[in-house]
């Protein structure tokens, strides 16, 4: 009977360490999938580990390293939160596996998720490259309809392994990672809030593909390869309305007080104003910027003021959103809550009826210390356009440094 007992003991232990709630993840390089359209999975990579008792994973797309420091777990479920952003990962986990889903809530979108322990390739490859995609791409997104634009694709291409981005006038699709499978490239980029995955079949001189974002949204595209071309000028896009002359607007801080360009704050002083959304990757490439460029210029009389468009469903949760980026980067200047409930940038036209249209976010206005627009600039040309982003800190530089100057 004592050995009976003491088998059936030793079973039960055995049961409890098999039983995945009672286990831990491993540590390590995972490599994630969402399920987007067309039977398409768009992966990423990251590295999971544990300090002090809590988990953090490390998300990387390319040069870009996303640090994910919010990771709860409780018996056999997980919810994976992201920096800055309102996105989540909620699933249920063993030692090697999640299974779950990718949420935002406050725009009713999931999208199917799970990660594998010990996987860090990408996208898997089945031939040799056929093709090299080094060089400058002149872009068409959903080619022949009203609702086609214009986007420059930048890539290099070492072997199979794809990385760059793709520009167009409202901003960047971000630091892109795949592969040159035969005549076949794939190449995603997974930030938090958006999931990109670009699918291509490649000439010498032609690209042509489909472009998801998540699993609400397709488009079409089409690419020639042109080493010469360059998008419209950013600053030439939106300005004053003719009968403006000056930028107006009062909108609450995230204590309730309102604020305007009228303020003592801003008096005898060059002012940045952000057209931006807490949601908005690109907004936080700038935003990053912003704080940076305010921080070591501290000598410079310029003044920034974010206006926050929020697609949040409650004035509270919109508020929450403009804290947490606040907290998550360090930004000392005032983001004033312009609109909750929509980001619809016809509605934040509405807001700000003196500029001719807004067509993204970020857009960014330069007041000099009497009140003039001098510059509207749109869209923001980040860290993964790489010489172009180096190119806007020399302009950007010169140019408030004139305005402070004046």
């Amino acid at each position: 009977m004592r050995y009976l007992g003491s088998l059936l003991l030793v079973c039960l232990c055995c049961l409890s360490c098999s039983n995945p709630g009672q286990g831990s993840l491993t540590e390590g390089y995972w490599l994630a999938r969402l399920e987007v359209q067309d039977g398409e999975v768009l992966p990423f990579n990251f590295n999971l580990k544990k300090d002090n008792g809590q988990y953090a994973l490390e998300i990387y797309n390319a040069d870009e390293v996303i640090k994910v420091h919010e990771v709860k777990v409780k018996n056999d479920s997980i919810v994976i939160q992201m920096p800055v952003f309102e996105g989540y990962i909620k699933g249920k986990y063993n030692d090697t596996v999640i299974n779950g889903e990718f949420i935002i809530e406050s725009l009713n979108r999931v999208v199917p998720f799970s990660a594998t322990y010990g996987e860090r390739t990408r996208f898997k490859t089945q031939q040799e490259p056929l093709v090299n995609v080094s060089g400058i791409w002149k872009t068409e997104f959903s080619p022949d309809t009203p609702n086609g634009y214009l986007g420059k694709g930048i890539f290099t291409q070492d072997g199979s392994k794809v990385t760059g981005t793709f520009r167009t006038t409202t901003g960047d699709y971000r630091f892109l990672e795949g592969v040159m499978d035969g005549d076949t490239m794939k190449i995603s980029a997974f930030d938090g809030s958006h999931a990109f995955l670009f699918t291509a079949k490649v000439s010498d001189s032609t690209l042509e593909g489909t472009f998801y974002s998540g699993n609400h949204y397709q488009e079409p595209f089409f690419a020639r390869r042109n080493e010469y071309f360059e998008l419209p000028d950013p600053d030439s896009l939106t300005y004053l309305k003719p009968g403006h002359e000056k930028l107006a607007f009062t909108f609450p801080d995230t204590e309730g007080n309102p604020v305007s360009l009228e303020d003592d704050q801003f008096k005898n002083k060059a002012v940045i104003v952000q057209i931006m959304g807490t949601w908005c990757p690109n907004c936080l490439d700038e935003t990053k910027f912003l704080v940076n460029y305010h921080a070591e210029n501290p000598q410079l009389d310029v003044a920034i003021v974010a206006l926050a468009f929020e697609y949040s469903k409650t004035e509270e949760q919109a508020l929450q959103r403009i804290d947490r980026l606040k907290d998550a980067i360090g930004v000392q200047y005032p983001i004033l809550l312009a609109q909750y409930g929509s980001s619809s940038k016809i509605e934040a036209h509405r807001k700000l009826p003196m500029l001719n249209h807004i067509i993204s976010y970020p857009t960014t206005i330069f007041v000099d210390k009497k009140g003039a627009v001098r510059k509207i600039s749109t869209g923001f040309n980040g860290p993964a356009t790489g010489e172009k982003y180096e190119s806007f800190k020399k302009d950007f530089d010169a140019f408030v440094k004139q305005l402070a100057s004046e």
